[in-house]
């Protein structure tokens, strides 16, 4: 790189004209990240008039109309910069050059290397020239821009330049110290909870979530410590928590944004909370009970902006799909997705309720909770306070004319003889059990009092699934599984390849090298044979027996199936059916 002709190192890069610059971004925002033409407009009204273009990037974020991410994504891709998280940066930085903290973090920019007499500058804004300039005159060398989040960079600024605290750290030094003693105090509980520490320290909990993909939050106090825990894929994760003395006004905090009452303490209580973050739409379902050390909160997290309702992805497939499908074009039956809680069943029914959703089709649901509204669908919240349940509900709905009825869960037995008439009647009624399999359910259906021959005429098909971890392609690799392996699992039966083939996640891979879940189901049709047998009163391994001679293949062998194509691993498949 030639200097200037002051003498003084130039950057490294050209800055394009600025309103060129942001504009450009703004269309791969919009393209690539959803944001919106109102969004837009109301974050220049909110820019200082005198440069409005520079103020706008920022803006976007702050408002929560883009995330972080999405932000550096889009510089990187409008300017051709490379992209850099904060986990790639060095521990130190050896020589640190003389730029102040102040300045770096007015700016949000940070030095994170040395290359061949070049300083990489990691920059959240780098449109920006004076930063550039600044870093170059004080390191005096050449400066290169690389691109980088805000939450990334105050980091590794607290890393390089301050005491190495983390953001959280920096939040509990301005808690008001000594309010364990005053927690059965409730207006200074109020207090609390409205300081600006203990805000800001529950959006930096919401944030890490968002940023981790996790689907719940798990705020738990116990009697030394106060836990915050993530749960990502199905499995949980520590998070950084604040300090056990806090745990009051963080449980406070999160109470008064789901409009729950703080005074009560001995009941559990539900809440919801709507904001936006990261540019998310987010939906929170606020759960509290009272433990032996204070209030444990549960928010599970509903990201309306990435779900999918899409069968292929969600992990079916082949045989399996058009079976399933098949039994949505049925026009009356009981069709039933059985598996635990956080199995994917609510997902699996609104991916099967938006393909039946026609002008020609009403359909009415009964949920406790509705977790995602639907266009076109009439979706009831149960309310048992008031006398509004699942089995009240279901007895008015049938007197409005619906064509496809989707019961959140068969509960009781008076749920499930209303549903059985529904279906009689010529309705196609969709719903939910907690059972292992898609055999059991049978089983579990006469435990309830059903009658056999109710279930016979009535039931068309049982899906039962799990979730499972999807490998990350980028952080897996494939290995030759072991003869002992191939003859214990009985691999050779779901593929041609010589020699086997399995896949794992690498060992330096990032967030244990899986990204995303998908089902494995298994899908039970009723025939002539399974109905006779369910007349003669057969247990569930019998009806399995014939299940399987109709063409069913279990959540194991499924499992199995995906993780010779590369989509999981073999033990994240035995982690999920190894009880099976």
């Amino acid at each position: 790189m030639q200097p200037s002709a002051d003498g003084r190192p130039a950057t490294s890069t050209a800055r394009p004209p600025e309103p060129d610059a942001v504009e450009a971004l703004c269309a791969w925002l919009a393209d690539h990240a959803g944001l919106k033409p109102a969004d837009l407009e109301r974050a220049l009204r909110l820019a200082p008039a005198g440069s409005p273009h520079s103020a706008l990037p920022g803006l976007l974020t702050r408002l929560g109309l883009v995330s972080e991410q999405e932000m550096a994504r889009g510089w990187a891709a409008v300017l051709g910069l490379p992209l850099q998280g904060g986990d790639t940066a060095p521990d130190t930085l050896e020589p640190l050059p003389a730029l102040s903290e102040r300045f770096l973090r007015h700016h949000q920019v940070v030095p994170v290397g040395w290359q061949e007499g070049t300083l990489q500058l990691l920059m959240a804004d780098p449109h920006h020239v004076y930063p550039l300039r600044a870093a170059a005159y004080a390191a005096g060398c050449p400066v290169a821009r690389c691109v980088g989040t805000r939450s990334d960079i105050d980091s590794l600024i607290e890393r390089y330049y301050g005491q190495g605290r983390s953001a959280m750290g920096s939040l509990v030094e301005h808690l008001d110290g000594g309010h364990g003693d005053q927690a059965d105090d409730i207006e200074h509980l109020k207090d609390l909870a409205s300081e600006a520490p203990v805000i800001r320290m529950v959006n930096l909990i919401l944030q890490r979530a968002v940023e981790q993909r996790a689907s719940d939050i798990h705020i738990e106090p116990f009697e030394s410590q106060f836990k915050v825990r993530y749960r990502v894929d199905g499995v949980l994760l520590d998070g950084e928590a604040p300090p056990a003395a806090s745990a009051p006004a963080v449980i406070s905090r999160v109470k008064i944004m789901a409009r729950l009452d703080i005074a009560e303490r001995r009941l559990p209580q539900d809440g919801r909370i709507m904001l936006r973050l990261q540019g998310k739409e987010l939906d929170l379902r606020v759960s509290t009970v009272p433990t032996s050390f204070g209030e444990s909160v549960v928010m599970r997290l509903l990201d309306r902006q990435t779900v999918s309702f899409d069968l292929p992805s969600l992990g079916f497939d082949g045989a399996r799909l058009q079976g399933f499908l098949a039994l949505l074009d049925r026009p009356h039956g009981i069709l039933l997705v059985t598996g635990p809680t956080g199995s994917g069943k609510t997902t699996t029914l609104y991916t099967a309720l938006t393909r039946l959703n026609t002008s020609e089709r009403k359909i009415i649901t009964v949920e406790d909770p509705v977790e995602y509204q639907i266009e076109g669908i009439n979706q009831i919240q149960v309310k048992p306070a008031i006398g509004l349940d699942f089995a009240a509900t279901l007895r008015s709905i049938v007197r409005q004319d619906p064509d496809v009825i989707m019961i959140g869960e068969m509960r009781d037995l008076e749920t499930c003889r209303i549903a059985i008439q529904s279906s009689l009647t010529g309705h196609l009624v969709l719903s939910t059990l907690h059972t292992n399999s898609a055999a059991a359910s049978i089983t579990r259906l006469l435990d309830m009092g059903v009658e056999s021959y109710m279930i016979a005429s009535t039931v068309i098909g049982i899906l039962a699934q799990r979730l499972v971890r999807r490998l990350d392609p980028a952080c897996s690799e494939a290995f030759e599984a072991p003869p002992a392996l191939v003859a214990e699992h009985g691999l050779d039966r779901f593929t041609d390849q010589r020699p086997i083939r399995l896949y794992r996640p690498r060992t330096d891979a990032p967030g244990g090298g899986y990204r995303g879940r998908c089902a494995i189901t298994e899908l039970l049709v009723m025939n002539d044979e399974l109905r006779g047998l369910l007349m003669n009163h057969a247990d569930a391994a019998t009806l399995e027996q014939a299940a399987r001679r109709g063409g069913l293949r279990t959540l194991y062998e499924d499992g199995l199936r995906q993780a010779l194509a590369g989509i999981t691993s073999l033990e994240e498949v035995l982690r999920v059916t190894r009880s099976e």
